[in-house]
């Protein structure tokens, strides 16, 4: 179950996005990919996932490579998505948000057994079960939508901004959440732009800076490292 990305280029409207990007997920790792608004983080989720055409380089899943997949097919492989933003459907009601993966890929679990998986790791969701998808606060929204995700029954998860424009009150329900995402026997990869909310069980994380992968290692060789930190933090 391991996730590799080796060499990839992006282009965007004629412009290179990402340069020689390369990163892994092996299995029951979290992952972070950390860098500025505008480093890549977000254009390397959507290659992962099917949404950009890749120039060159190789992603690969479990051994099969996806550049020339369908987003569907790579949802079916096991890969779920949380974009930044976390839009839920709004017109639906928070139980109906999670189910609907359920019906859109084949699992060995049953849609039960998939929809307690996803309440099981934010179960103040059950409270809110009937309301609205217009109804929920940014950090209700961002639940579901990784509960969502979550009901897809994946290997792996890519959130992009998990922790963005969350109060500080919700931070740690989303970083609990996290650990019994892993504690399911998942992996995560997870894109984040505030250093300082990386959650400190991380295994590895990765630092991009305009497209390019800087650094590669642990939160705390990055912060022994003052010319990753500057980065990080925005100084030039």
């Amino acid at each position: 179950m391991t996730l590799q990305i080796e060499g990839l280029n992006v282009s965007i409207m004629g412009n290179r996005v990402l340069h020689d990007v390369s990163l892994r997920v092996s299995p029951g790792e979290l992952v972070c990919l950390v860098g500025r608004n505008g480093a890549g983080k977000t254009t390397t989720f959507r290659s992962v996932m099917g949404f950009e055409s890749i120039g060159c380089g190789e992603i690969s899943w479990r051994g099969q490579v996806l550049n020339q997949l369908a987003t569907h097919r790579i949802a079916a492989a096991g890969l779920g998505y949380t974009p930044e933003g976390s839009d839920v459907f709004g017109d639906l009601t928070v139980a109906d948000n999670i189910a609907l993966p359920t019906w859109t890929r084949n699992s060995n679990k049953s849609a039960k057994e998939r929809i307690e998986a996803a309440y099981a790791i934010f179960p103040k969701l059950r409270s809110y079960a009937h309301r609205g998808g217009q109804q929920l606060s940014g950090g209700e929204r961002k639940m579901v939508s990784i509960a969502r995700a979550l009901a897809l029954d994946p290997e792996l998860l890519l959130l992009d901004e998990a922790f963005e424009g969350l109060s500080p009150a919700i931070l740690p329900t989303i970083s609990n959440g996290l650990r019994s995402i892993l504690d399911q026997g998942r992996s995560v990869l997870l894109a984040e732009s505030n250093f300082y909310h990386l959650p400190r069980f991380a295994d590895r994380l990765y630092v991009i800076e305009r497209g390019a992968i800087i650094f590669e290692g642990t939160r705390e060789q990055a912060e022994a490292d003052p010319a990753t930190m500057r980065v990080i933090k925005g100084v030039e």
